[in-house]
Formats: structure tokens, C-alpha cells, sequence
């Protein structure tokens, strides 16, 4: 007898059964799922009637603009400091290796000195402390050993002494060379990292200007761009005037010398003026372009000063100043953070590299909160 085996399949359906027939329930439940689809796609916009989301408008642009300048520079400062500290380092671990290899010549003359003692001393027969040095597993270890150089006479004991204080000068200088490699490679992770931060920031600040028309971009460059508000277009020169201001500002650039607190100042004054319409460039110490610490560096460096790289350390560089005392080329600092500094020329003003796209210019000091204001010394 053939038993009948009952299939629990399923028949298959017409795939267009599903449209069209199938239960009352299934039939509601797919109007359902259709009407929901059908109004996901209306609020997105799918089927053409939805609104995008609005534009910002120019004032809105500019000052997400001006936050990603200012942002932008912080990370400028840092990247400015971590670039001096690894040149700094790179300077000094260079020096090091120097070091370490004319050290080494004079241990290898010190050591070709023991060896011909030694040989002189295994061929008489003795075993020389000298002997049991050169054949030492840890030749410093033994050095440490005060009773060698009794046991040795005085040229022996000088010879071996010299060869200790060089071979423990050597490892001083490599053990100093090795930890400045490593604090080199530790700044220049930190310099890649602001470099990124800072390219990131203008990257999203220019696509922002991407989105406003030529003339309004005009507009806001002759306002006085990001960090500068109203009434400063008078003030804003270097943007609109390029070289020919620098020779309209030679009146009023002597006449700021003149009232500069010593010669010094008065030099840096002058090669503030000098530099108007010059480009900003994040990083740049000039001559053909400066960011904002990079001008005030090389303005107090013409005066005969040094003055640190960055704004943190450009504060300190001299004994601070009241606002109602300031004196042309004094350097005025700006926000919380000391992110942006200019060199006062007198009259409320200063001149500054302001960021991208606005050279060296003139502006009043009040465009941006003000920190402090040091005058070098």
C-alpha cells in the first residue's frame, strides 16, 4: 500500500494576486502600507512638490564664517607652536648626534689605548685590569668598580679612568639623543593633526562662500569680511587699496612712529605699514606673507626684538598694558582664548592679518573682543 504524503506548502500565487486579490484584511492592510509610503514620499520632497530646506541667508553665512576663521586660527596658533617646538627639537637632536659621534671618536681612541696596554700586559704574561674591561660583558659595570684602579698603576688607572668618563658621557648623550627623537615624533603627530584641524576649517568657511553670489562676497569684503563689523569700512584699508595705500599711509605711518614708546617700536610700526596688502597665509612669517602672530613677529623683529611664534606666547613677551595707554606698537590681543593679535598703530586702530582672503589691513581694535595688550620688551 502507497502511503499519500500531504504537501504543507503553500500554492503559489500570481504575483499580481498580491495587487489584486488576497483577503478583505490583507487588501485593507496594503491600502494602508501604500497611503504610508505615499506620504513618506510627499514629506521628502520625492514627488516634486516638497520645499528644500532654506538658504541661509548672507548675514547667517558670515557669521558661521567668521566662527570658522576664528576656529581656524586657533588651531593655526597651535599648529605655529608645535611647528617651532619641532624645529626646535630637530635642532637639538641634530646637535646631539653631533655630540654623541665626535664623543664616540674619543672613546675609540681611549679604547685603541687600553687595547695596547692590554696586549702589552697578556705578552708579559699578567692579566691587566685593562684585559678583563676590554673582555667585559658590561664594561660600565665594571668601571663602577673603585678597587680597578687601585689595582692599576698611574698612567693604567688614568687611561682607564678617561675611558670610563667617555663611555658614560657617550650613553649620556644617546639616551638624550634617543628621548628627543621621541619628542620629535610626538610634535610632528601633533603639527599633522593642527594641520588637518586648520585645512578642515577654511575648507568648510569657503564652501560657505561658495554659496553667495559674486556681488554679495564683494560686499562682505568691503565691509571688512569675517571678524570686522560695521563702521570699519573707512578704517579697512589693504583690501580695497592693496599697494597703492602703502604709499597714501606714509603720513600717517611716520606720524605713528613718531608716537611709538622707544625707536624699537617705531621700526616695528613702520614695517606694519610696509606690509599692507600683503596676503594672509596660515603659517607664514613673510616677507611676502604673513598670518596674524607671523606679521607681529616679523614687524618686532625689523625693531630689533625677538618675539616667540604664537599668540599664547607673544602675551608674555613683555609687561601688560591698559587699553587707555596703549602706544603704537603695542600688541593687542583678541578673545577669550588669545587666538588673534594685532599691532596697535594709534587712534583706536591696529594693523592685522585677518585670514584667507583679507590681507594685512588696517581695522579698529573694538571689530573683536578684546584679551589684553602687551608691549614687548
Amino acid at each position: 500500500m502507497t502511503a499519500t504524503v500531504a504537501s504543507h506548502r503553500k500554492p503559489r500565487q500570481h504575483p499580481l494576486a498580491a495587487l489584486t486579490g488576497g483577503s478583505r484584511s490583507a487588501r485593507t492592510a496594503r491600502t494602508a502600507a501604500t497611503l504610508a509610503l505615499a506620504g513618506a514620499a510627499t514629506a521628502a520632497g520625492l514627488d516634486g512638490t516638497g520645499q528644500a530646506a532654506p538658504q541661509p541667508t548672507p548675514a547667517q553665512v558670515k557669521n558661521r564664517v567668521d566662527a570658522l576663521y576664528q576656529e581656524a586660527e586657533v588651531a593655526t596658533q597651535s599648529y605655529n607652536g608645535a611647528k617651532e617646538a619641532a624645529e626646535k627639537a630637530r635642532e637639538e637632536l641634530s646637535r646631539l648626534q653631533d655630540e654623541a659621534a665626535r664623543r664616540t671618536d674619543k672613546l675609540n681612541a681611549a679604547r685603541s689605548e687600553l687595547g695596547t696596554m692590554a696586549a702589552s700586559q697578556y705578552r708579559s704574561g699578567g692579566i691587566d685590569p685593562t684585559v678583563r674591561l676590554l673582555l667585559s660583558a658590561d664594561p660600565q659595570r665594571y668601571l663602577d668598580g673603585a678597587a680597578v684602579l687601585q689595582r692599576t698603576g698611574s698612567h693604567q688607572a688614568t687611561a682607564v679612568a678617561g675611558y670610563a668618563r667617555r663611555l658614560g658621557s657617550v650613553r649620556q648623550i644617546q639616551r638624550r639623543a634617543e628621548d628627543t627623537a621621541e619628542r620629535l615624533a610626538d610634535t610632528e603627530a601633533a603639527l599633522k593633526k593642527h594641520r588637518v584641524t586648520v585645512v578642515h576649517k577654511l575648507g568648510a568657511a569657503e564652501q560657505l562662500l561658495s554659496r553667495l553670489t559674486a556681488e554679495q562676497r564683494q560686499r562682505m569684503a568691503g565691509r571688512g569680511g569675517a571678524h570686522h563689523g560695521a563702521g570699519e569700512g573707512r578704517a579697512d584699508r589693504g583690501t580695497r587699496h592693496g599697494d597703492s595705500d602703502r604709499a597714501d599711509a606714509g603720513p600717517e605711518a611716520a606720524a605713528a612712529a613718531a608716537r611709538a614708546a622707544d625707536p624699537r617700536a617705531a621700526r616695528a610700526v613702520a614695517f606694519a605699514y610696509a606690509a599692507l596688502g600683503k596676503p594672509y597665509v596660515w603659517g607664514a612669517t613673510g616677507p611676502s606673507a604673513f598670518d596674524c602672530s607671523g606679521l607681529t613677529q616679523a614687524a618686532w623683529k625689523a625693531g630689533g626684538v625677538t618675539l616667540p611664534r604664537t599668540t599664547y606666547t607673544q602675551i608674555s613677551s613683555g609687561p601688560r598694558v591698559g587699553r587707555s595707554q596703549l602706544a603704537p606698537g603695542d600688541l593687542v590681543f583678541f578673545y577669550s582664548g588669545v587666538s588673534h593679535v594685532g599691532l596697535y598703530v594709534g587712534d583706536g586702530k591696529m594693523i592685522h592679518a585677518p585670514h584667507p582672503g583679507a590681507p594685512v589691513r588696517i581695522a579698529p581694535i573694538d571689530q573683536m573682543p578684546f584679551a589684553a595688550a602687551t608691549r614687548p620688551a
